[in-house]
């Protein structure tokens, strides 16, 4: 039997993270935004309530938590600000190769320091010229004797400028394109430079930041997993943290539909509120289903997760239409709003900003429909995410 239905202990957490989005989030969500304030009270306060770090295992302190929960989760923190939540989960996103493929050593040391401390982690793979591209990293590590020495320069990089450590890609064989890339923990104090922070159009309450490495040295054991078997793990990381995102911009998309509701309802014209006239109703109807269609979409590649089961087409699916879906529903707010949609006066503005970089990071959108052709087009056998690993 399909069971959409949430347990009672998912009901909880999701009524924690709305509560908290609620309260902690949607009332600096704007000023925040506004003045690109770095949300250093409210991640503490996420940290000290558990809404962090949660997939990480209770062997290393973490609470171990589904993928699905995780996304019932980040659903409700981006409905407050996706800007915050940003900030908020990548912890998720830095953590996750290690906990697929680092030693117990690393996982114990790392892991531990998240769930010990509010301190934040960043997953550094983009650089300025190789995006989506990632065999084109210039980014190497070269072994000398016990250590690993790394030079490059990542860019794009969430919570860059506040990170204790770093998961970072480089090329160990330079002419083996993506064969040739290995994955790294980088502590902050090996030397790594903050070079900028961003200025951005959208989710400015988080923190992006340019960083480079000009001959770091990390111990040769903070490899993770095989070398050269990077991007193999990276792109298993994007299987696992894709729903999330998917889950995030379903957040935005629903603070859209709503506050377009709320809005339509009070808005009169005509001498009726717009919600009674039909172009309206269809604009409103239309928000609705796509909302409901990109969650049911995140739950099934989560679902999948947790069982097991490999996913990389359905969260593929699920980023890419969760993705577009808060994008268009986002639009239509501002839309429904008319004229004041487009004065920062308005909440839809910041939320039209925000959707943009859904379709952005973690993959394009575009990138997303070359992985769902080659996946529709030359299916592979279904196989465990152990067996992947072997």
């Amino acid at each position: 039997m399909v069971d959409f239905t949430l347990t009672d202990e998912q009901k909880n957490l999701r009524e924690v993270a709305h509560d908290f989005a609620e309260k902690e989030m949607r009332p600096v969500a704007w000023e925040y935004d506004r003045d690109s304030v770095w949300p250093e009270n409210v991640i503490k306060k996420a940290w000290e309530v558990g809404l962090m770090n949660n997939h990480i295992p209770e062997e290393y302190g973490g609470v171990g938590l589904g993928y699905l929960d995780g996304c019932v989760i980040e659903e409700e923190l981006a409905w407050g600000c996706s800007g915050i939540q940003t900030s908020v989960g990548c912890n998720g996103l830095a953590t996750a190769p290690l906990i697929l493929g680092g030693s117990h050593e690393l996982k114990k040391e790392y892991l531990g320091r998240l769930t010990e401390a509010p301190l934040l982690a960043s997953f550094c793979l983009t650089e300025p010229d190789a995006g989506s591209d990632v065999s084109g990293m210039k980014t190497t590590a070269v072994k000398k004797g016990d250590k690993w020495v790394i030079n490059g320069s990542k860019c794009f990089i969430t919570n860059g400028s506040h990170a204790n450590f770093y998961t970072v890609y480089a090329k160990t064989d330079k002419d083996a394109g993506h064969r040739g890339i290995s994955a790294f923990i980088v502590p902050r104090d090996a030397g790594v430079v903050v070079d900028k922070k961003e200025d951005k159009m959208g989710q400015r309450a988080s923190n992006t930041a340019t960083i480079s490495f000009n001959d770091v040295e990390i111990p040769a054991d903070h490899l993770i997993g095989e070398e050269n078997k990077g991007f193999k793990l990276a792109m298993m990381t994007l299987d696992r943290t894709r729903p999330g995102v998917a889950a995030m911009a379903t957040g935005i998309a629903r603070a859209a539909m709503e506050f377009a509701i709320d809005y339509s309802k009070e808005r009169v014209q005509f001498g009726v509120p717009i919600a009674m006239h039909q172009a309206i109703q269809f604009i409103i109807a239309d928000m609705a289903t796509e909302v409901e269609a990109s969650r049911l979409l995140t739950w099934k590649a989560a679902f999948q997760l947790d069982n097991g089961e490999r996913n990389t087409l359905v969260s593929s699916h699920a980023k890419r239409f969760a993705a577009d879906t808060a994008m268009r529903v986002a639009t239509d707010a501002v839309q429904v709003y008319g004229g004041y949609g487009f004065i920062k006066e308005y909440p839809v503005e910041k939320l039209m900003r925000d959707a943009k970089i859904m379709q952005l990071y973690e993959g394009t959108a575009q990138i997303q429909r070359l992985v769902i052709a080659r996946e529709t087009l030359l299916p592979r056998r279904a196989e465990t995410p152990a067996a992947a690993t072997a």
